[in-house]
């Protein structure tokens, strides 16, 4: 970008004369104390080796560090990296997001916990065959989430990979094989226990590291002049009402996402259920649970406001305009770089936080994977079974070695995908919403049966996928920009005094054009060009909010499964095993029954269906080898 000028100063410049090698030594800290975490979690534990021992901490594990670990595992360098950018670039309507978490965490506390935990599983997608009565089922909904854990993965990596090669110079590549080696090191040689005990030090990397970013800028340029001038800008506008399903960001968009993700991911996601799982108890694992709640206010919240402090900063001269920064997502590790340099650390302690945030998420998406596999593909089989708990704990390994090496593969590519905020968000509601939806579909529908869940299932999923890629195909372009300056900076300021004899018209604010994004300037649905405008009439479904995606496949999963049940028969009422379902749903199945005056029609009651769902649910609290 060198048309904007000899004056505008890169991140690699600033990288060459202020990454100091306190900061070096900073962060390889936090590499070497990973890594020793993980080499002293493996000598504890042998001679007491087994698969139990190995994903689930035998159950029975501190609910301290297993609290921190949880909030880790979800809070990810894209957190770090994503949500300022987005606060910056859109604005801080996606706060209200937060709403949403209240009657989610209701729904997990009270619900979705509780079944989970007291029928001892060791994956969730167990709990699909034991409410489906079929292995089909439930190895699909395993490869899906394989599929999305895999491809995150990848996401992770690259964000702080792209964080690294602004604020150390090193390159993309190198970042990505360093880090994707060492989570892959201690994960495989440590197991959970190694990944909930480098947790707790990468999960306080990553808050102290953002506080101490947010406190400094804070005090230097004070927190009332980047309040004013954030609020001035549109930068706070956050209750927006309008209730069009076209807006990207409204009040009522950003709480159902809040919601769906809130659900989706501390009440159905494997490595959140594997920290449940690890207590003793279920009384601690729903303290834990409204831990996390708290945690997440706290490191969301922080995360929200550090795009808000970046913008005070440069709301005169943006760096992505103005040819200093490359992509969206380096702002932070830009505003480092250029205005806390001088202290001896501070960038160090940054990319240790962003670092920490990608292997907490690495670590904890590769064990659930080497879980997953394990107990629902390798484990049913009879030579698996078989074998001793040291050669089934070998396995795992194994299991854990290639779920890192496919994330450092899957990472090279992530690159290529643009926005690393949206594109997750897009495509992990797209897969996962439906396998949400089965779910749910468990728990809040007892009259469901199988064959009518798979139909609401394969229905939603071809209709996310086919929306995802009328986005990609057919989208109006991504949504616009709050409006960016450049007038402060130092070559536009000295132009301007050049120029102040000729004209007294100053620069005007811009908006991000696809010439900002040169490898993705072809995906106008992602941040190519600018939105083409459109009346609400002439708005498609591929125009609908990208908040509603996982929610809808929901939806859709949950409605067509009961619809289909009620028209091939649904199950009577107690066909499915009381411990599988919400309570208050089973009374209002049998109400309902007796209301309408049910029949012996139905599907999937058979005797023979009953006695293998019952061996199931007795198989289900077995100790795994």
């Amino acid at each position: 970008m060198s048309s904007h000028g000899e004056a505008a100063v890169s991140a690699g410049d600033l990288v060459a004369a202020r990454f100091t090698v306190v900061d070096y030594v900073v962060f390889v800290f936090m590499l070497l104390a990973s890594v020793g975490i993980g080499v002293f979690s493996a000598i504890k534990n042998r001679g007491r080796e087994s698969t139990h021992n190995f994903l689930l901490g035998g159950r029975e594990m501190s609910p301290y560090p297993v609290a921190i670990s949880l909030l880790g595992g979800i809070f990810s360098a894209i957190s770090i990296l994503g949500n300022p950018t987005e606060v910056y670039y859109f604005g801080a309507q996606v706060v209200t997001s937060l709403v949403g978490i209240f009657p989610a965490i209701i729904v997990v506390h009270q619900v979705i916990l509780p079944i989970f935990y007291n029928l001892r599983l060791v994956s969730v997608n167990e709990y699909i065959e034991l409410r489906y009565n079929t292995t089909t089922l439930r190895k699909l909904a395993t490869v899906c989430h394989l599929i999305t854990k895999l491809f995150y993965m990848g996401i992770c990596l690259y964000a702080p990979s792209l964080a690294l090669s602004t604020v150390t110079g090193l390159s993309t590549w190198a970042s990505m094989l360093t880090m994707g080696f060492i989570c892959t090191f201690y994960i495989t040689i440590g197991g959970v226990k190694a990944v909930v005990y480098t947790d707790v030090l990468q999960t306080l990397l990553m808050f102290f590291g953002v506080l101490v970013v947010v406190v400094v800028c804070c005090f230097n340029a004070g927190l009332d002049n980047l309040w004013t001038t954030s609020l001035q800008d549109g930068r706070l506008h956050v209750l927006d009402m309008n209730t069009s399903p076209y807006v990207r960001h409204t009040f009522w968009s950003t709480s159902v996402l809040g919601f769906y993700i809130t659900v989706s991911i501390l009440g159905l996601n494997q490595g959140c259920y594997q920290r449940f799982a690890s207590l003793g108890s279920l009384q601690m694992a729903k303290r834990l649970a409204i831990f996390f709640v708290v945690g997440m206010f706290v490191l969301w919240g922080l995360f929200y406001f550090s795009g808000v402090v970046a913008y005070g900063i440069y709301h005169d001269c943006d760096p992505l305009i103005s040819g200093r920064i490359e992509k969206p997502d380096q702002i932070l590790p830009y505003l480092v770089m250029d205005k806390l340099a001088y202290i001896k650390g501070l960038p160090g302690l940054f990319v240790a936080a962003v670092y920490g945030g990608m292997l907490s998420s690495l670590s904890t998406c590769g064990n659930s994977i080497a879980c997953l596999i394990w107990q629902d593909f390798l484990h049913p089989l009879p030579y698996f079974a078989r074998l001793s708990s040291t050669a089934s704990t070998t396995i795992c390994k194994l299991l854990s070695a290639f779920a890192g090496l496919s994330g450092i593969f899957l990472g090279m590519l992530a690159g290529k995908l643009g926005n690393v905020f949206y594109v997750s968000k897009s495509i992990s509601g797209a897969i996962m919403g439906p396998l949400v939806g089965i779910f749910v579909a468990g728990i809040f529908t007892p009259w469901a049966n199988t064959k009518s869940v798979v139909g609401g299932f394969l229905t939603a999923l071809i209709y996310n996928i086919w929306i995802v890629v009328g986005k990609f195909r057919y989208g109006r372009g991504s949504p616009k920009r709050l409006p960016l300056s450049t007038e402060g900076c130092p070559e536009n300021l000295l132009l301007q005094l050049a120029n102040a004899t000729l004209t007294t018209t100053s620069l005007p604010d811009v908006l991000l054009d696809s010439d900002v994004f040169p490898e993705d300037a072809h995906n106008t649905t992602l941040y190519g060009g600018e939105m083409i405008d459109a009346t609400e009439e002439e708005k498609t479904l591929y125009d609908v909010s990208y908040c509603y995606s996982g929610i809808t496949g929901v939806i859709i999963t949950v409605a067509v499964g009961s619809l289909m049940s009620l028209c091939t028969g649904p199950l009577r009422p107690g066909t499915v095993d009381a411990s599988l379902v919400s309570p208050c749903c089973a009374r209002f199945h049998e109400w309902l029954w007796n209301a309408f005056g049910g029949t012996s029609k139905q599907a999937g009651d058979s005797l023979e269906e009953k006695e293998r769902g019952i061996a199931l649910l007795s198989n289900s609290t077995a100790t795994p080898s």
